[in-house]
This record gives C-alpha cells, structure tokens and sequence, in this order.
C-alpha cells in the first residue's frame, strides 16, 4: 500500500532512527527525497547519503546519520509544515528563521528544493515542507 505523505515518511522514519541510536536509516526513493536528502548532508544535520539499486523499483536512498562526541544526534527535531491535507506556501519574506539561524527551513520553490535562507536571498517563496533543528 501506498504512503499518503513521502515526506512525513522520510522525517518519521529518521526521527526513529535516531531514538534508537541507528547508524543509518533506508528510505524508500524519489527525486524529491534525494533533494532533501542532499540538503541534510549540505547544513550538516547527516553525515552522508547514497542511492542503491538506483532504476529499479527497490531503489532507496541510505543516509548515515550524524552523532555528536557525547551520542547525541545533529538532528534534535524535525517538524512537517505543509501536508497533503493542508498546504502551506510563504512569501519570500515569511520563511521562517528557525530557532535564529541555528536550524533550517526547507522550501520547494519553482527553482527546485532548497533551504529557507537561500530561497530568501533568491527572493524566491513557495512551499515550506518541514523544519529541522
């Protein structure tokens, strides 16, 4: 069966690994996942990504997880924004600065998937997909 969310998908099944203290985590691939998963790798929040069995239907997309010197992970929280059932799209203005600067936001603009603060230098809105801290 079918996930209704691919991306509350991914984010849970993250968030999961890291309460269980996981060195990675497989996630089922998509273009719009690898986006995201690029991002994490980019701000420093996973240490890597790689996509295996990439063109066939078991694709998916293997992301080590990144853990601090005393255990804990670089990811505290993650947070859907905009849903299926509920979009929610910003202005370049209205992107959120999460926790000052220390997170991020990510936005699916019409330049493609990219974080809060580069979409608002770009003067770039669109849809704010989750928030990581």
């Amino acid at each position: 069966m079918g996930v209704s969310d691919p991306i509350a998908d991914m984010l849970t099944r993250i968030r999961n690994a890291i309460l269980m203290k996981k060195e990675s985590v497989e996630i089922p691939t998509s273009t719009l996942k690898t986006e995201i998963a690029k991002i994490l790798v980019d701000e420093g929040f996973v240490a890597s990504y790689e996509v295996l069995n990439d063109g066939t239907k078991d694709a998916c997309i293997k992301m080590s997880l990144y853990y601090k010197d005393k255990g804990d992970a670089a990811i505290a929280g993650l947070k859907r924004v905009s849903k299926p059932g509920l979009r929610v799209y910003r202005k370049s203005r209205e992107i959120p600065q999460v926790f000052g600067g220390l997170g991020i936001s990510v936005i699916s603009t019409s330049q493609g998937v990219m974080t809060g603060q580069v979409a608002r230098s770009k003067g770039l809105g669109g849809e704010l997909l989750f928030l990581a801290w």
